[in-house]
Protein backbone atom coordinates (compact mmCIF):
# COMPACT_ATOMS: atom_id res chain seq x y z
CA UNK A 1 0.00 0.00 0.00
CA UNK A 2 2.79 2.16 1.32
CA UNK A 3 4.53 1.61 -2.33
CA UNK A 4 1.43 2.28 -4.23
CA UNK A 5 0.93 5.58 -2.41
CA UNK A 6 4.23 6.79 -3.16
CA UNK A 7 4.61 6.03 -6.71
CA UNK A 8 1.23 7.50 -7.40
CA UNK A 9 2.44 10.84 -5.74
CA UNK A 10 5.52 10.39 -8.30
CA UNK A 11 3.45 10.20 -11.03
CA UNK A 12 1.13 12.72 -9.93
CA UNK A 13 4.03 15.45 -9.54
CA UNK A 14 5.82 14.09 -12.60
CA UNK A 15 2.26 15.01 -14.76
CA UNK A 16 2.29 18.19 -13.02
CA UNK A 17 6.09 19.20 -13.99
CA UNK A 18 5.23 17.84 -17.14
CA UNK A 19 2.34 20.04 -17.56
CA UNK A 20 4.29 23.37 -16.61
CA UNK A 21 7.44 22.56 -18.88
CA UNK A 22 4.74 22.60 -21.60
CA UNK A 23 2.72 25.93 -20.28
CA UNK A 24 5.88 27.72 -20.34
CA UNK A 25 7.94 26.37 -22.97
CA UNK A 26 5.72 24.60 -25.96
CA UNK A 27 5.30 27.24 -29.13
CA UNK A 28 2.25 26.34 -30.31
CA UNK A 29 0.87 26.99 -33.99
CA UNK A 30 -0.19 31.00 -34.57
CA UNK A 31 -2.95 31.60 -36.81
CA UNK A 32 -0.92 33.84 -39.27
CA UNK A 33 -2.01 37.79 -39.67
CA UNK A 34 -0.13 37.99 -43.05
CA UNK A 35 -1.80 40.32 -45.26
CA UNK A 36 -4.48 40.70 -42.83
CA UNK A 37 -6.05 43.92 -41.24
CA UNK A 38 -5.41 44.29 -37.28
CA UNK A 39 -6.61 47.63 -35.24
CA UNK A 40 -5.29 48.94 -32.44
CA UNK A 41 -6.62 50.77 -29.74
CA UNK A 42 -3.95 52.96 -27.58
CA UNK A 43 -1.70 52.09 -30.56
CA UNK A 44 0.29 55.49 -30.46
CA UNK A 45 2.36 54.68 -27.10
CA UNK A 46 3.10 52.10 -25.45
CA UNK A 47 2.20 48.13 -25.02
CA UNK A 48 -0.30 48.97 -28.09
CA UNK A 49 2.57 50.28 -30.11
CA UNK A 50 4.41 47.53 -29.45
CA UNK A 51 1.74 45.08 -30.75
CA UNK A 52 1.04 46.67 -33.58
CA UNK A 53 5.23 46.94 -34.18
CA UNK A 54 4.90 43.27 -33.69
CA UNK A 55 2.02 42.66 -36.16
CA UNK A 56 3.85 44.87 -39.19
CA UNK A 57 6.97 42.48 -38.66
CA UNK A 58 4.29 39.20 -39.62
CA UNK A 59 2.80 41.02 -42.80
CA UNK A 60 -0.16 42.17 -41.56
CA UNK A 61 -1.89 45.94 -42.34
CA UNK A 62 -2.36 48.08 -39.44
CA UNK A 63 -4.58 50.50 -37.99
CA UNK A 64 -4.10 51.99 -34.43
CA UNK A 65 -6.07 54.32 -32.84
CA UNK A 66 -5.50 56.63 -30.20
CA UNK A 67 -6.21 60.66 -29.52
CA UNK A 68 -3.33 62.42 -30.33
CA UNK A 69 -2.33 62.88 -33.82
CA UNK A 70 1.02 63.75 -33.23
CA UNK A 71 1.44 60.89 -31.36
CA UNK A 72 -0.14 58.95 -34.01
CA UNK A 73 1.99 60.25 -36.53
CA UNK A 74 5.25 59.61 -34.94
CA UNK A 75 3.69 55.97 -33.99
CA UNK A 76 3.02 55.42 -37.65
CA UNK A 77 6.01 55.94 -38.89
CA UNK A 78 7.82 53.32 -36.42
CA UNK A 79 5.47 50.97 -37.37
CA UNK A 80 6.22 51.39 -41.47
CA UNK A 81 10.00 50.85 -40.78
CA UNK A 82 9.30 47.51 -39.38
CA UNK A 83 6.34 46.18 -41.94
CA UNK A 84 7.76 42.98 -43.18
CA UNK A 85 7.17 44.26 -46.76
CA UNK A 86 6.94 47.81 -46.95
CA UNK A 87 5.72 48.01 -50.59
CA UNK A 88 2.52 45.98 -49.84
CA UNK A 89 1.56 46.60 -46.08
CA UNK A 90 -0.62 49.71 -45.43
CA UNK A 91 -0.27 51.72 -42.12
CA UNK A 92 -2.91 54.02 -41.11
CA UNK A 93 -4.20 56.23 -38.11
CA UNK A 94 -7.42 57.19 -36.99
CA UNK A 95 -7.64 59.80 -33.94
CA UNK A 96 -10.64 58.63 -32.31
CA UNK A 97 -12.26 58.91 -28.64
CA UNK A 98 -13.42 55.33 -28.14
CA UNK A 99 -15.20 55.73 -25.20
CA UNK A 100 -17.22 58.88 -25.82
CA UNK A 101 -19.58 57.81 -28.14
CA UNK A 102 -20.76 54.43 -29.35
CA UNK A 103 -22.57 55.77 -32.95
CA UNK A 104 -19.19 57.50 -33.12
CA UNK A 105 -17.08 54.17 -32.78
CA UNK A 106 -19.14 52.11 -35.29
CA UNK A 107 -19.35 54.74 -38.25
CA UNK A 108 -15.44 55.37 -37.98
CA UNK A 109 -15.00 51.44 -37.60
CA UNK A 110 -17.34 50.67 -40.75
CA UNK A 111 -15.27 53.24 -42.79
CA UNK A 112 -12.34 52.18 -41.78
CA UNK A 113 -12.98 48.83 -43.15
CA UNK A 114 -14.21 50.15 -46.23
CA UNK A 115 -10.90 51.31 -47.10
CA UNK A 116 -8.48 48.93 -44.81
CA UNK A 117 -10.19 45.74 -45.38
CA UNK A 118 -12.13 43.60 -42.71
CA UNK A 119 -10.52 43.68 -39.24
CA UNK A 120 -8.85 39.96 -38.50
CA UNK A 121 -7.76 40.99 -35.46
CA UNK A 122 -9.14 43.91 -32.51
CA UNK A 123 -6.50 44.47 -30.11
CA UNK A 124 -8.02 46.59 -27.23
CA UNK A 125 -5.17 48.39 -25.40
CA UNK A 126 -6.51 51.90 -24.66
CA UNK A 127 -6.65 52.02 -20.78
CA UNK A 128 -5.56 54.66 -17.89
CA UNK A 129 -5.14 54.48 -14.56
CA UNK A 130 -5.99 56.75 -11.83
CA UNK A 131 -5.08 55.97 -8.05
CA UNK A 132 -6.59 56.90 -4.63
CA UNK A 133 -8.71 54.93 -1.88
CA UNK A 134 -12.21 55.13 -2.80
CA UNK A 135 -12.39 58.51 -0.42
CA UNK A 136 -10.38 60.12 -2.36
CA UNK A 137 -10.98 59.27 -5.73
CA UNK A 138 -13.45 61.79 -7.87
CA UNK A 139 -16.26 61.02 -9.68
CA UNK A 140 -14.50 62.52 -12.70
CA UNK A 141 -11.70 60.32 -12.43
CA UNK A 142 -14.13 57.24 -11.80
CA UNK A 143 -16.12 58.16 -15.07
CA UNK A 144 -12.88 58.88 -16.95
CA UNK A 145 -11.82 55.26 -16.41
CA UNK A 146 -14.94 53.72 -16.29
CA UNK A 147 -15.16 55.48 -20.38
CA UNK A 148 -11.76 54.74 -21.48
CA UNK A 149 -10.61 50.78 -19.45
CA UNK A 150 -14.53 49.11 -19.88
CA UNK A 151 -16.65 50.91 -22.72
CA UNK A 152 -14.16 52.21 -25.25
CA UNK A 153 -13.61 48.29 -25.44
CA UNK A 154 -16.74 47.38 -25.25
CA UNK A 155 -17.93 49.70 -28.03
CA UNK A 156 -14.72 48.74 -30.54
CA UNK A 157 -15.97 44.73 -30.01
CA UNK A 158 -19.63 45.98 -30.72
CA UNK A 159 -18.79 47.54 -33.49
CA UNK A 160 -16.93 44.92 -35.33
CA UNK A 161 -18.20 41.38 -33.79
CA UNK A 162 -21.23 40.89 -36.34
CA UNK A 163 -19.01 41.13 -39.31
CA UNK A 164 -16.26 39.17 -37.67
CA UNK A 165 -19.52 36.01 -36.77
CA UNK A 166 -20.34 36.75 -40.28
CA UNK A 167 -17.13 35.85 -41.87
CA UNK A 168 -16.24 33.18 -39.44
CA UNK A 169 -12.77 34.18 -38.29
CA UNK A 170 -11.26 36.98 -36.28
CA UNK A 171 -9.50 37.55 -33.16
CA UNK A 172 -10.19 39.74 -30.06
CA UNK A 173 -8.04 40.80 -27.60
CA UNK A 174 -8.85 42.57 -23.91
CA UNK A 175 -6.00 43.93 -22.47
CA UNK A 176 -7.10 44.18 -18.80
CA UNK A 177 -4.42 44.05 -15.25
CA UNK A 178 -3.28 41.52 -13.33
CA UNK A 179 -5.55 43.45 -10.95
CA UNK A 180 -8.59 42.26 -12.73
CA UNK A 181 -7.53 38.93 -10.79
CA UNK A 182 -7.23 40.66 -6.71
CA UNK A 183 -8.09 43.98 -5.13
CA UNK A 184 -5.26 46.16 -4.55
CA UNK A 185 -5.18 49.17 -1.80
CA UNK A 186 -5.65 52.49 -3.97
CA UNK A 187 -6.95 50.87 -6.87
CA UNK A 188 -10.94 50.49 -5.86
CA UNK A 189 -12.10 52.30 -9.21
CA UNK A 190 -9.49 50.89 -10.99
CA UNK A 191 -9.55 47.54 -10.38
CA UNK A 192 -13.89 47.65 -11.06
CA UNK A 193 -13.19 48.56 -14.57
CA UNK A 194 -10.25 45.89 -15.04
CA UNK A 195 -12.81 43.50 -13.17
CA UNK A 196 -15.81 44.02 -15.38
CA UNK A 197 -13.06 43.61 -18.27
CA UNK A 198 -12.72 39.61 -17.44
CA UNK A 199 -16.63 39.20 -17.19
CA UNK A 200 -17.14 41.00 -20.70
CA UNK A 201 -14.20 38.70 -22.09
CA UNK A 202 -15.44 35.29 -20.30
CA UNK A 203 -19.25 36.00 -21.77
CA UNK A 204 -18.22 36.97 -25.39
CA UNK A 205 -15.61 33.99 -25.40
CA UNK A 206 -18.82 31.58 -24.67
CA UNK A 207 -20.92 34.13 -27.61
CA UNK A 208 -18.18 33.79 -30.51
CA UNK A 209 -16.70 30.05 -29.68
CA UNK A 210 -19.63 28.49 -32.50
CA UNK A 211 -18.28 31.30 -35.31
CA UNK A 212 -14.66 30.60 -34.74
CA UNK A 213 -13.71 34.15 -33.33
CA UNK A 214 -11.27 33.55 -30.30
CA UNK A 215 -11.24 36.01 -27.50
CA UNK A 216 -8.16 36.85 -25.27
CA UNK A 217 -8.07 38.45 -21.99
CA UNK A 218 -4.19 39.97 -21.52
CA UNK A 219 -3.10 40.37 -18.07
CA UNK A 220 -0.03 42.56 -17.13
CA UNK A 221 2.01 43.49 -14.84
CA UNK A 222 3.24 46.43 -14.20
CA UNK A 223 4.77 47.31 -17.10
CA UNK A 224 6.95 50.53 -18.30
CA UNK A 225 4.61 52.65 -20.40
CA UNK A 226 3.87 56.32 -20.59
CA UNK A 227 0.97 55.64 -18.88
CA UNK A 228 2.38 53.63 -15.48
CA UNK A 229 4.78 56.77 -15.52
CA UNK A 230 1.54 58.75 -14.81
CA UNK A 231 0.15 56.41 -12.81
CA UNK A 232 3.20 56.70 -10.35
CA UNK A 233 1.87 60.09 -9.89
CA UNK A 234 -1.35 59.80 -8.30
CA UNK A 235 -0.33 55.96 -6.01
CA UNK A 236 -0.43 56.07 -2.04
CA UNK A 237 2.14 55.19 -0.47
CA UNK A 238 0.73 51.93 0.17
CA UNK A 239 -0.29 51.02 -3.35
CA UNK A 240 3.65 51.69 -4.50
CA UNK A 241 5.02 49.78 -1.95
CA UNK A 242 2.75 46.54 -2.68
CA UNK A 243 3.92 47.50 -6.45
CA UNK A 244 7.52 47.39 -5.81
CA UNK A 245 6.74 44.23 -4.17
CA UNK A 246 7.07 42.89 -8.33
CA UNK A 247 9.26 44.35 -11.13
CA UNK A 248 8.18 46.36 -14.18
CA UNK A 249 8.06 44.80 -17.17
CA UNK A 250 9.42 45.99 -20.70
CA UNK A 251 6.38 46.52 -22.42
CA UNK A 252 7.36 44.85 -26.12
CA UNK A 253 7.75 41.45 -23.91
CA UNK A 254 3.99 42.07 -22.81
CA UNK A 255 3.11 42.90 -26.55
CA UNK A 256 5.33 39.72 -27.92
CA UNK A 257 3.03 37.01 -25.11
CA UNK A 258 -0.24 38.85 -25.84
CA UNK A 259 0.40 38.58 -29.49
CA UNK A 260 1.22 35.04 -29.36
CA UNK A 261 -1.10 34.04 -27.09
CA UNK A 262 -4.19 35.48 -28.86
CA UNK A 263 -3.18 33.64 -32.37
CA UNK A 264 -2.55 30.35 -29.98
CA UNK A 265 -6.15 30.99 -29.27
CA UNK A 266 -5.10 30.99 -25.08
CA UNK A 267 -7.65 32.57 -23.57
CA UNK A 268 -5.74 33.92 -20.73
CA UNK A 269 -2.31 36.29 -21.56
CA UNK A 270 0.06 36.39 -18.46
CA UNK A 271 4.01 37.15 -17.96
CA UNK A 272 5.99 35.50 -15.42
CA UNK A 273 5.62 33.42 -12.93
CA UNK A 274 3.64 35.79 -10.66
CA UNK A 275 0.86 35.61 -13.77
CA UNK A 276 0.80 32.18 -14.01
CA UNK A 277 -0.34 31.91 -10.69
CA UNK A 278 -2.66 34.10 -10.84
CA UNK A 279 -4.34 32.99 -13.75
CA UNK A 280 -4.15 29.57 -12.18
CA UNK A 281 -5.48 30.57 -9.09
CA UNK A 282 -8.17 32.34 -10.23
CA UNK A 283 -8.91 30.14 -13.28
CA UNK A 284 -12.49 29.53 -11.73
CA UNK A 285 -15.05 29.26 -14.50
CA UNK A 286 -13.14 30.65 -17.72
CA UNK A 287 -12.65 28.87 -20.69
CA UNK A 288 -9.76 26.39 -21.22
CA UNK A 289 -8.25 25.25 -24.45
CA UNK A 290 -6.54 21.37 -23.38
CA UNK A 291 -7.51 19.44 -21.18
CA UNK A 292 -4.00 19.55 -19.85
CA UNK A 293 -4.68 23.50 -19.46
CA UNK A 294 -7.24 22.52 -17.07
CA UNK A 295 -5.52 19.49 -15.44
CA UNK A 296 -2.94 22.19 -14.35
CA UNK A 297 -5.03 24.68 -13.42
CA UNK A 298 -7.26 21.80 -11.22
CA UNK A 299 -4.30 20.01 -9.76
CA UNK A 300 -2.75 23.56 -8.67
CA UNK A 301 -5.60 25.84 -7.26
CA UNK A 302 -5.94 24.60 -3.56
CA UNK A 303 -2.05 24.61 -3.11
CA UNK A 304 -1.88 28.16 -4.56
CA UNK A 305 -4.42 29.48 -2.58
CA UNK A 306 -1.82 28.85 0.21
CA UNK A 307 0.48 31.02 -1.80
CA UNK A 308 -1.74 33.28 -2.50
CA UNK A 309 -2.54 34.02 1.11
CA UNK A 310 0.98 34.74 2.17
CA UNK A 311 0.76 37.59 -0.53
CA UNK A 312 -2.15 38.98 1.15
CA UNK A 313 -0.55 38.81 4.62
CA UNK A 314 2.50 40.58 2.84
CA UNK A 315 0.26 43.34 1.62
CA UNK A 316 -1.65 43.72 4.43
CA UNK A 317 1.12 44.45 6.82
CA UNK A 318 2.56 46.91 4.25
CA UNK A 319 -0.85 49.15 4.57
CA UNK A 320 -0.51 48.12 8.82
CA UNK A 321 2.78 49.35 8.29
CA UNK A 322 2.03 52.93 6.86
CA UNK A 323 -0.73 53.40 9.39
CA UNK A 324 1.08 52.92 12.25
CA UNK A 325 3.70 55.26 10.79
CA UNK A 326 1.19 58.10 10.40
CA UNK A 327 0.02 57.71 13.63
CA UNK A 328 3.02 57.86 15.03
CA UNK A 329 4.27 61.33 13.01
CA UNK A 330 1.07 62.84 14.12
CA UNK A 331 1.77 62.22 18.04
CA UNK A 332 5.39 63.42 17.39
CA UNK A 333 4.29 66.68 16.03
Amino acid sequence: MTVWLGTTLVAFVLIIVLLMIKQFFWNPRLKSVKNKHVVVTGGSSGIGKCVAIIAAKHGANITIIARDVQKLEAAKNEILHACENKDVQRVEYLSLDIGANYENVEKALTDLEKTMGPIYMLVNCAGTAICGKIEDTTVDSLDKMIHINLLGTYYCIKAVVQRMKASREGTIVLTSSQASFLGIFGYSAYCSTKFALRGLAESIAMELRPYNVSVTLALPPDTDTPGFAIEELSKPLETRLISQTSGLVRPDVVADKLFRDALAGNFFSTVGLEGFILASLCSGMSPFKSIGELLLQAFLMGLLRIVGAFYLISFDNIVLDCLRTRDKNKKSE
